[in-house]
């Protein structure tokens, strides 16, 4: 749980930094992402001898961290355009509507259950989401993308049987060819920032490992550990963020249907968050029952 509201918490801050990125295009800080994460995982994997479970990994998990690694790489691209056109509400939409696709997904393949009040915190949540997808004034193509790819990507994480730093590795060797291809495209063709736009976005850019590889850390801890519902369900932490950032920073316009949207999603989260410490203060006294 701490993992995971961590994670979520410096997720919710991203705002503030991609706008940091300009002038690099959304794809240019995309390949500079995988390729500082690549460094970054690099380091952290002989730190901690992951490389051995890499070298035992089977052709089955290759493929599914190949998977994974496809799926993030979409999300963080439409989040970067998201964020760095000025469209942090719809960002944030997507990740309102991402835990509801998770707590589905953990129930379809992962055959998790949810206790009584659980899922009515999710129908709920549901009636929010299909408020915001027949009453916005736009279709939420952004945050539609954002929801699923991340609810596949936290389903994938479930499923390779490698720590999360190894994972994290992995994902970012899979991709690190085509980034440096395009990396190197960009420089030679006089389209690139990173060589000539002096060295504090060289700094910035490069701090886009450290920036990326942190929380999706964090997150992966957190997805083998607990349940994918109450990973979902977390995740509400980083929306609220955004939306706080999208309405007094880069102030954008909310409709009243988001308005109300975001507002039942937030009794849901409230009937979740509280159905949660009910049960853990639960099994604590059944547990002092036992031991005494």
């Amino acid at each position: 749980m701490v993992y995971g509201v961590l994670a979520y918490l410096l997720w919710g801050l991203f705002p503030a930094y991609f706008p940091l990125l300009d002038p690099a295009s959304p794809f240019e800080i995309l390949a500079h992402r995988i390729v500082w994460t690549a460094v970054v995982m690099v380091i952290v994997i002989n730190i901690t001898g992951a490389w051995k479970e890499l070298w035992r990994a089977s052709s089955r998990t290759w493929m599914t961290v190949a998977a994974a690694a496809v799926v993030i790489a979409i999300n963080w691209l439409v989040y970067v355009i998201a964020v760095t056109t000025d469209h942090v509400a719809e960002a944030a939409l997507g990740y309102f509507i991402n835990p509801l696709v998770a707590v589905v997904l953990g129930l379809v393949f992962l055959r998790e259950r949810l206790r009584p009040l659980q899922t009515v915190s999710v129908i709920i949540a549901a009636i929010a989401v299909a408020l915001l997808l027949l009453f916005s004034s736009t279709p939420p193509l952004i945050g539609l993308t954002l929801a699923f790819s991340f609810a596949i990507y936290g389903l994938l994480k479930k499923r390779v049987p490698l720590r999360p730093s190894a994972s994290l590795a992995a994902e970012t060797i899979v991709l690190l060819p085509f980034a440096l291809l395009y990396l190197i495209w960009l420089e030679t063709s006089g389209q690139g920032t990173f060589l000539s736009t002096g060295i504090g976005h060289m700094g910035l850019l490069a701090s886009s490992g450290a920036v990326t590889a942190l929380p999706l850390l964090l997150f992966g801890m957190a997805a083998q550990r607990i349940p994918l519902s109450t990973v979902g369900m977390l995740q509400y932490i980083t929306p609220t963020i955004q939306m706080l950032w999208a309405l007094f920073v880069t102030h954008e316009h909310l409709d009243q249907v988001r308005w109300i949207g975001f507002i039942i999603i937030w009794i849901s989260v409230t009937i979740f968050i509280v159905d949660i410490a009910a049960h853990g203060v639960h099994r604590r006294s059944q547990n002092r029952r036992q031991n005494s």
